[in-house]
C-alpha cells in the first residue's frame, strides 16, 4: 500500500511540476511593425513586397513586415476593415500599409520616402512608446483575453489535482490506522 501511495504522489508531482514552470518571456522586439494588407496576385502589392526586399539591406534591422493576405482570407479582409475603421478611414483596397500612426492606400514611388521617414521616426522611439493600432482593436483584445484565461484553467487543474491527491492521501492514512 505504501508503494501505491508513493507512486500516486510521484504521479501527482509529475503532473503539477510542468504547469508551475514559467516559460521564458519573449524578448522585446525593437523592430518597427509594418502592417501590410495585400492581395495575392495584386501587381501593386507585388511591387511593394519587392521594394521592402530592396530596402532590407539598409533598413532591415529597423522593421518587420506583418503580412495579411486579404483577397483569399476573409478573416484578414475583416481585420483590414476593422483597422481602417479604428483609424477613422476607409481601406480603399490593397496594398494598405500602416506604420505607427500613419497609413498608405496603394503604392507609388512618392510613398517610398514617406515610408522610410516613418520607419526612422518610429524606430527612434522606445518600443513601448510606439503607436500600435492592433492593440486598440476590440476583437483582438477579446481574443487576447480568451488566451489569458487559459492560465486560469491551468491553475484550476492544479488545484483539482492537489485536492484529489490530498483526498487519496487522507484515505490511505485512514485505512492504515484501521488495520
Amino acid at each position: 500500500m505504501k508503494k501505491l501511495m508513493v507512486a500516486l504522489l510521484l504521479l501527482l508531482t509529475a503532473l503539477v511540476i510542468p504547469f508551475s514552470v514559467k516559460a521564458e518571456e519573449e524578448p522585446a522586439v525593437n523592430e518597427v511593425k509594418i502592417y501590410f494588407f495585400r492581395g495575392e496576385g495584386c501587381s501593386h502589392c507585388a511591387e511593394t513586397e519587392e521594394w521592402f526586399q530592396e530596402i532590407e539591406e539598409e533598413y532591415g534591422s529597423k522593421f518587420i513586415v506583418v503580412d495579411y493576405e486579404t483577397w483569399y482570407n476573409q478573416d484578414n479582409a475583416t481585420l483590414m476593415q476593422q483597422v481602417a475603421e479604428a483609424r477613422g478611414e476607409e481601406a480603399e483596397g490593397v496594398p494598405y500599409i500602416i506604420i505607427g500612426n500613419k497609413s498608405w492606400n496603394g503604392f507609388t514611388d512618392s510613398y517610398k520616402s514617406e515610408i522610410l521617414a516613418q520607419i526612422d521616426a518610429e524606430y527612434s522611439k522606445d518600443a513601448s512608446d510606439r503607436y500600435d493600432i492592433m492593440k486598440l482593436l476590440p476583437s483582438l483584445t477579446k481574443k487576447a483575453k480568451k488566451e489569458s484565461s487559459a492560465g486560469s484553467d491551468i491553475i484550476a487543474l492544479i488545484v483539482i489535482l492537489a485536492a484529489v491527491g490530498g483526498i487519496c492521501f487522507g484515505v490511505y492514512k485512514a485505512r492504515s490506522k484501521v488495520k
